[in-house]
């Protein structure tokens, strides 16, 4: 289990996080999603020991990250991970060898193979892809029990990614472990992860299931016999309203089944409802708070 406990961060003199307390279970996959510039990557380098909280405590089954024991058991990808300028992945893999001794050459190799990346060529030389896939193979071989990605599916195309999640899967039903992904993807998170955290105004605002974010929501869209004023979904626990003439799309906050009846009741023409995904529940949710024009 991951514990973070009243952490605050500051770069130079501008919070970045701020009395953050959260527990993240193990076994978990877990999406770290907000605006830009909310504190994702900070959150991340926090966790992973590359920075070190001003205020609070960050702590793994117990013990700081800085511990070198504890430290083992992390793997941080950061979004742009340095390497050198002749390194390619066969180096790349026996420089990390010295920091992770359960790295797994076998399982490293195999991934590589699969993409099709040469293990002697030069890293300069490849596409962001094709980089990011040999990052992501040498994460998936440290055997670390915790795995933080910083924007983990970016410049993967869509078969690398799916490659990428049966990778994970296998890897999270042979471990155990746990991964926390920052992403700007959204559906990339609905897809991939079971839980959310939200940082938003410095601090986390919501967590949770993805599945029960998602269905707080529903969405219908409408048709009347005569045009339509905003007036008449007064009452209504409207999320989002658009209206245009005699048509009109609604989010509501609340069960489908009871949205439904209640919009009966108004005596639309025709009325639909429509799917919502991850990314319009995260959209509503900063909408409200200004942070999304509509």
């Amino acid at each position: 289990m991951i514990e973070l406990q009243g952490v605050s961060h500051f770069l130079g003199q501008k919070q970045i996080l701020k009395d953050i307390t959260v527990q993240i279970p193990e076994n978990t996959v877990l999406g770290i999603v907000g605006v830009n510039g909310a504190g994702k990557s900070t959150l991340l380098r926090l966790l992973s020991g590359v920075y070190l909280p001003d205020r609070g405590s960050i702590l793994y089954d117990g013990k700081p990250p800085k511990e070198a024991a504890t430290r083992r058991e992390i793997f941080f990808l950061s979004d742009d991970p340095y390497y050198a300028a002749h390194t390619t992945p066969r180096s790349l893999f026996d420089f990390y060898r010295a920091f992770y001794p359960r790295i797994d050459r076998a399982l490293f190799e195999e991934m590589l193979s699969d993409y099709g990346i040469g293990q002697k060529e030069l890293l300069r030389n490849f596409s962001k892809g094709m980089r990011r896939q040999v990052f992501v193979a040498l994460a998936l071989a440290s055997n670390a029990t915790y795995l933080l990605l910083d924007e983990a599916f970016d410049g993967l195309d869509p078969l690398s990614r799916k490659r990428f999640k049966e990778y994970i899967s296998a890897w999270l039903e042979r471990s155990g472990g746990t991964v926390l992904i920052a992403s700007h993807s959204l559906k990339e998170v609905e897809e991939f992860c079971d839980r959310f955290l939200l940082i938003d105004e410095q601090t986390v605002s919501r967590m949770g299931e993805i599945a029960d974010e998602v269905e707080q929501f529903c969405k219908f869209d409408l048709a009347f016999l005569e045009q339509v004023d905003e007036g008449l979904f007064a009452g209504l626990p409207v999320v989002h309203l658009t209206v245009r003439g005699k048509f009109a799309q609604i989010v509501l906050r609340g069960d489908a089944t009871q949205m439904q009846d209640r919009l009966a009741a108004l005596s639309p023409a025709v009325m639909e409802e429509a799917a919502i995904d991850f990314e319009d529940a995260f959209i509503y949710d900063v909408n409200k708070k200004g942070e999304y024009g509509k």
